[in-house]
């Protein structure tokens, strides 16, 4: 701000004394209220979000149950609130920038220098940092559309395993050998979620050429329905089981294929009860379940 000379005229002296100062005082006063009105908008978006209802809600066929991923409540919410964070926190860097702005213009200072480097920074910013650019705008989206959040268990094609640790930039998992994988968000180019929503256990049971193909697929199916019945397993498989019948014929023999809809991350256990149920009703049968033989031939001394 120029030096204030008390011999200016007395425009001048109106302008330094009155005028300018309560311009900034206006700009600023302006700028809280739009940055309040954006908070309050903000908040009120980040609620409703909070508040409304899951997106691929499970219905059941049990009595009209409605069955919803576990958490999910709770990780919408915090889903929101995170969203909300950011862009609250965007708003307010752009509202007081530009308010900054302003008030130097109105103070007298040649803003168009300043414009002209921080316009220089910002390409050297960005041709320096787009892959940090890049990591923190994957990370928003992954954010946004709920790919993946923090308990489930992802397939990100060099590591699989469960997510600890979701950020703007990184996302932190642990495979099944306890080994803890860092992967950043622009790097991701495919995710498989295994827990979203709901899972299936697939098993494909071999039986020996020789079985009761018949009889096989009912004692499949039998197996199912008792496990969809059974008050463990109540919630946990919510459709009722299939068999989908022989799926293929290998060198053991025929293949035949039982599946089970489940609740998220529930179908490892479900499909280690299923084939405990199976051999003890195989056995009870007698019918083989058929193995790998290796034969070994001694060369003669």
């Amino acid at each position: 701000m120029p030096d204030l000379d008390l011999n200016l005229p007395q425009g001048k002296l109106f302008e330094y004394l009155v005028e300018r100062p309560s311009s900034v005082l206006l700009i600023i006063l302006v700028a809280l209220g739009i940055r309040w009105l954006v908070r309050r908008a903000i908040r009120r978006v980040v609620r409703r979000a909070s508040g409304g209802t899951v997106p691929g809600v499970l219905a059941s066929s049990r009595a009209g149950e409605f069955l919803a991923r576990p958490g999910a409540s709770e990780r919408r919410k915090q889903r929101a609130e995170a969203m909300g964070d950011l862009l609250y926190s965007i708003a307010t860097i752009v509202i007081v920038g530009i308010a900054f702005v302003m008030v130097l213009d109105k103070m007298g200072v040649n803003i168009a220098p300043l414009l002209t480097g921080a316009g220089i920074l910002g390409v050297a910013l960005g041709f320096g940092a787009q892959t940090l650019v890049k990591d923190f705008l994957a990370g928003i989206f992954m954010i946004m559309e709920d790919q993946y959040g923090v308990g489930d268990v992802i397939d990100m094609g060099e590591a699989t395993g469960t997510v600890e640790a979701v950020g703007l930039r990184v996302t932190r998992l642990r495979d099944i050998n306890g080994t803890v994988w860092y992967a950043r968000n622009g790097e991701v180019v495919r995710v498989g979620n295994q827990s979203q929503n709901w899972a299936r256990t697939v098993l494909d049971i071999t039986v020996g050429y020789e079985s009761d193909l018949d009889e096989v697929q009912r004692i499949l199916a039998e197996e199912a329905h008792a496990v969809w019945e059974d008050e463990a397993f109540r919630g946990r498989v919510i459709e009722e089981p299939e068999v989908w019948g022989v799926e293929r014929f290998d060198d053991l023999g025929a293949v035949v294929r039982v599946a089970l809809k489940t609740a998220p991350l529930e179908q490892w256990s479900v499909a280690r009860a299923m084939r405990q149920r199976i051999k003890r009703r195989f056995d009870e049968a007698g019918i083989r379940l058929p193995a790998a033989f290796r034969t070994t031939v001694e060369e003669p001394q």
